[in-house]
């Protein structure tokens, strides 16, 4: 494990495009999906997806990556060329059950509501916890049906601020569950972007939308919210401008963080 800062109450999360954030917490330098492949098509099951910008940063640029937060591992808008080859460098993934039998013995996956520690280099450790996500609506075997198991991450310690990663989760009534176990946290990284497809789910949302990660910031009483995953991709419906005022509207422009310090 390397020797990140020791994170303090306001511990920066860098958003880098996409779903993919980087941030150190607990002296651990923690990575969720990545994504670093150039701009350009990016054919999928019974779909193609774009993606329209490139990262703001490149792996080689992240420095030492102990831990890897990975959502699910079967849409290459959440893990990509460059980011599996990221993985082999990297000493843990947590992701969902399958992902973890699909990426190898460096890879775990986590169950809902299922923990691992990690040592810190101060000593303490890290509480990961896998948390339920549905990547589309209805019941989770009709979404894991078509859109796979998707998995959320919630962040404790002793002496450190909750942090929540979502996932790619279309549900409030989950975030709801996550909130009554680990409520109020700090810190939200919440997948938002409103993608949709009309072939699936005739056309509703398979992630939040800016309206609903309001609401999900206010169901988790969070102090601090940085959305990702609304950015980079062409089937992202909404952005910056959407998230920004569905958030005034909702009394919570305050709590946006955007990320995009450098």
């Amino acid at each position: 494990m390397s020797s990140a800062p020791v994170t303090t109450d306001r511990f920066p999360v860098r958003a880098l495009g996409g779903p993919t954030a980087v941030f150190d917490y607990g002296g651990l330098r923690f990575l969720t999906d990545p994504t670093f492949d150039d701009p350009g098509d990016y054919p999928t099951t019974g779909r193609g997806l774009v993606k329209t910008a490139p990262s703001t940063t490149t792996p080689a640029d992240l420095g030492p990556v102990d831990v890897v937060l990975l959502s699910h591992d079967e849409h290459p808008d959440n893990l990509d060329t460059s980011g599996r080859v990221l993985l082999a460098d990297v000493p843990l993934t947590l992701t969902t059950p399958g992902g973890g039998q699909r990426l190898g013995e460096k890879a775990k996956g986590l169950a809902d509501w299922e923990s691992v520690e990690l040592s810190r280099p101060d000593g303490g450790t890290v509480t990961v916890t896998g948390v339920p996500a549905l990547h589309g609506p209805g019941t989770r075997e009709e979404v894991e049906a078509v859109t796979g198991q998707v998995v959320g991450f919630v962040l404790t310690a002793e002496d450190l601020p909750t942090v929540y990663i979502s996932g790619d989760n279309a549900s409030l009534d989950l975030v709801r569950e996550i909130a009554e176990r680990f409520g109020p946290v700090d810190t939200a990284i919440l997948f938002a972007g409103a993608p949709r497809f009309d072939e699936l789910f005739s056309g509703a949302l398979i992630v939040l939308d800016s309206s609903q990660a309001a609401e999900a910031a206010r169901i988790l009483g969070a102090r601090r919210v940085v959305p990702v995953h609304y950015n980079s991709w062409a089937h992202f419906t909404e952005g910056r401008d959407e998230l920004a005022a569905a958030f005034s509207a909702a009394g919570l422009a305050d709590r946006l963080e955007w990320g995009d310090h450098s």
